[in-house]
C-alpha cells in the first residue's frame, strides 16, 4: 500500500491494539472492534499557513491528515464545499451567525462521496475487485460512483424505502442492486443489511465499503471538521449541528477537531450536537438517558420519513455519545413536521437547498435555541449532509399539504 508519512496503521477503539493496514482490512481481528487509522502526529508536516497556501481543490488538500496521499486518491473533486452564512436563520434563531456547510455540493450530491473516496482507495490498494455495502441510499449511490472511478464491480444492498434517485444513480453507475423485498410495507435498513451479509458469506471475496466495517468512511468525512475550521480561519464554532443515523461523520468530524487541537490548530474542540428524527431516535434516548450505548429500535418501531437518518441500530452510538459528551455537545429530536418544515423555510429564507432527511439539523438548532442552549453571540453551524434533490417528493408532497393546510 502507497500510504502517507504519518500514518502508521489501524487502532481498535475497543481493545486499543494496532494493526498494520496492510493485512488487517476492516474490523479488529483480534475483538471483532472498530478499528481507527492512527497516526504518529510528530510526522505531520502541516500547518495552517501551509492549507492557506494550497488551492481548495478537493479533501486530499488534507492528505497528510489522511490515510493515502493524494496522487494514489480515488477521487471525483470530492469536498471544498462551501459554508454560507445565513442571517435570516441567525435572526430567527437568535444567535450571532448561522453557517450552512453545504455538503450537497459533493459529486453525488452529498457528504457520503468523502467516505467512499477514501474507502474505495483502501479497496484498490488492497488488490480487490468487487466492493459490496447495504446502505439507506446515498452511500450505495456514492459506491457505486467510485467504484465506477476505480473499475471495480459494485454490489448494493438497498430497502425498499431508498429514494428513487439513489436507486436509478446506482444503476446508472453500474452497480449491481438489490432491492430487498418488503415484508410488511418498506423493507428497513435492517433488511438491506441482512441481505448484504447473505451474500458477503456467499461472496467472501468482495470487499466491504460498509460503514463502520471499513476503516476508512469516517476517515474521510473527518475532513468536514478540518474544512470548517479552516473557512472560520481556525476559530472553533460554538456548535455544530448534526443530522444524525448513523452518526459516521460526527465521529470522524469529532476526531478531526481532537487532531487539530492537539496539533495546536484551534484551541477547543467543537461542540458536536447530533440532530435524529423523533421517529427515530436512539441516540437522543441513550444521551437523555446517560447511557454508554443506545437501546436498538426494532424495524417496526421506526416512524419517519427521513430515510437518511432511519437507522435503528447505529452500530457505533457509543462513539457518537462520547464525541457528544468530550466536546460538551449534547442531541436533539425533532417531528417529520418540524424537519420537512424547516427544509421549506431554509429554501424561502436564505435560497439553499437542503435534504429534507438533513434538515433535522435546521430543525434540530432551532429546539435546542428555545431551549437556551444557545446564546445571543454564538456561530451555530448547520451540516447539510445532502442536495435537496434527493428529496424532492417529500419536500414537494409536504409543501402541498401546507399549502392545503393554510388555504382551509
Amino acid at each position: 500500500m502507497e500510504t502517507t508519512d504519518a500514518f502508521i496503521g489501524l487502532t481498535c477503539v475497543d481493545c486499543g491494539e494496532t494493526f498494520d493496514a496492510e493485512t488487517a482490512t476492516h474490523r479488529c481481528p483480534d475483538c471483532d472492534g472498530i478499528l481507527d487509522p492512527d497516526y504518529d502526529y510528530d510526522r505531520v508536516e502541516l500547518t495552517p499557513e501551509t492549507l492557506d497556501s494550497r488551492p481548495d481543490g478537493s479533501m486530499w488538500r488534507y492528505a497528510e491528515l489522511l490515510p493515502f496521499p493524494a496522487e494514489t486518491a480515488v477521487s471525483l473533486g470530492e469536498g471544498a464545499t462551501p459554508l454560507v452564512e445565513c442571517p435570516a436563520l441567525a435572526d430567527a434563531m437568535g444567535v450571532g451567525r448561522v453557517l450552512l456547510k453545504d455538503e450537497g455540493a459533493n459529486p453525488t450530491g452529498t457528504f457520503k462521496d468523502r467516505g467512499q473516496a477514501a474507502a474505495m482507495t483502501a479497496a484498490r490498494e488492497h488488490g480487490a475487485s468487487e466492493v459490496a455495502l447495504n446502505s439507506a441510499g446515498n452511500a450505495g449511490q456514492a459506491a457505486a460512483a467510485y467504484a465506477a472511478r476505480a473499475d471495480l464491480a459494485a454490489h448494493v444492498f438497498l430497502p425498499s424505502r431508498a429514494g428513487f434517485t439513489q436507486k436509478a444513480m446506482t444503476e446508472v453507475h453500474g452497480a449491481d442492486l438489490t432491492v430487498t423485498d418488503p415484508i410488511d410495507g418498506n423493507s428497513q435498513i435492517g433488511d438491506a443489511g441482512t441481505a448484504y451479509a447473505e451474500a458477503m458469506d456467499d461472496h467472501p471475496e468482495w470487499y466491504s465499503t460498509k460503514t463502520f466495517v471499513t476503516p476508512y468512511r469516517h476517515e474521510g468525512k473527518k475532513t468536514m471538521a478540518l474544512e470548517l475550521l479552516a473557512q472560520l480561519d481556525w476559530e472553533a464554532p460554538d456548535a455544530v449541528v448534526y443530522p444524525t443515523g448513523g452518526g459516521v461523520g460526527l465521529v470522524g468530524m469529532h476526531k478531526a477537531a481532537r487532531e487539530a487541537r492537539d496539533l495546536g490548530w484551534t484551541d477547543e474542540l467543537v461542540p458536536m450536537y447530533a440532530a435524529q428524527a423523533a421517529g427515530c431516535a436512539p441516540v437522543v434516548d441513550a444521551y437523555e438517558s446517560g447511557a454508554e450505548r443506545h437501546e436498538p429500535l426494532d424495524d417496526d418501531e421506526v416512524d419517519t420519513a427521513c430515510n437518511g437518518i432511519a437507522i435503528p441500530d447505529p452500530g457505533a452510538s457509543h462513539l457518537i455519545l462520547k464525541a457528544i459528551r468530550e466536546s460538551d455537545g449534547g442531541a436533539v429530536a425533532t417531528t417529520d413536521r418540524e424537519i420537512l418544515d424547516a427544509a421549506i423555510d431554509v429554501a424561502r429564507a436564505e435560497g439553499l437547498e437542503v435534504g429534507a432527511t438533513c434538515a433535522a439539523a435546521v430543525s434540530g438548532a432551532f429546539a435546542l435555541a428555545e431551549s437556551g442552549e444557545f446564546g445571543p453571540d454564538d456561530t451555530v453551524v448547520l451540516l447539510n449532509t445532502g442536495a435537496g434533490n434527493k428529496d424532492v417528493d417529500a419536500l414537494r408532497a409536504h409543501l402541498g399539504e401546507r399549502e392545503a393546510e393554510a388555504g382551509e
